[in-house]
């Protein structure tokens, strides 16, 4: 039996070198991912239409502000000789001109973030799949955003970055 014990030990090890030579290293990957998307085609194109659907709303905004602007300053210029329930009722036209303009932001803002999703959410699913390419292609276990970490990143390597390969595709890929 003891002289098994060498030769299974050198059957072990090369199974064990063997296995993890089969399997290279994961390794990190770094994307821009505001760049790759401001590099998207369609991107801009998405941009403008959301810019031309939602610009009368703020202008809509606009006017709004403006309207409880002046009749705020009216009250202010005029508090003084106003009778108390004329104070008060100027004060609750203004409380509730302001309620209703934060009422119309908070609207607009949901339908903002809708239609922003709708416009960009293929271009950003043609941006994963492209990533999620070069990641299998690469064997990169990992990949992260750099813009989102870029308070937390004091260095990295450059070659890391496959920034410019996924921009590249994604105009291959038009």
């Amino acid at each position: 039996m003891a002289r098994w014990a060498p030769t299974a030990l050198a059957l072990i090890l090369v199974v064990g070198v063997a296995a993890t030579t089969q399997q290279a290293p994961l390794g990190v990957g770094l994307v821009n991912l505001p760049v790759v998307m401001q590099q998207t085609p369609g991107y801009e194109e998405a941009l403008e239409t959301f810019r031309s659907e939602f610009e009368p709303f703020e202008a809509e905004l606009q006017q709004m502000a403006d309207q409880r602007d002046t009749l705020l300053a009216d009250y202010q210029r005029t508090e003084v000789i106003l009778s108390p329930t004329g104070r008060q009722e100027k004060q609750q036209e203004i409380t509730q001109l302001s309620e209703r303009l934060q009422q119309r932001v908070e609207e607009l803002q949901a339908r903002q973030a809708e239609r922003e999703r709708e416009l960009v959410a293929p271009l950003e699913a043609r941006v994963q799949a492209i990533i999620e390419g070069v990641r299998a292609e690469r064997n990169i276990g990992i990949i992260f955003d750099v813009a989102a970490m870029a308070q937390a990143i004091a260095a990295v390597d450059q070659t890391l970055d496959i920034t410019p390969l996924v921009v590249q595709r994604l105009q291959q890929s038009q």
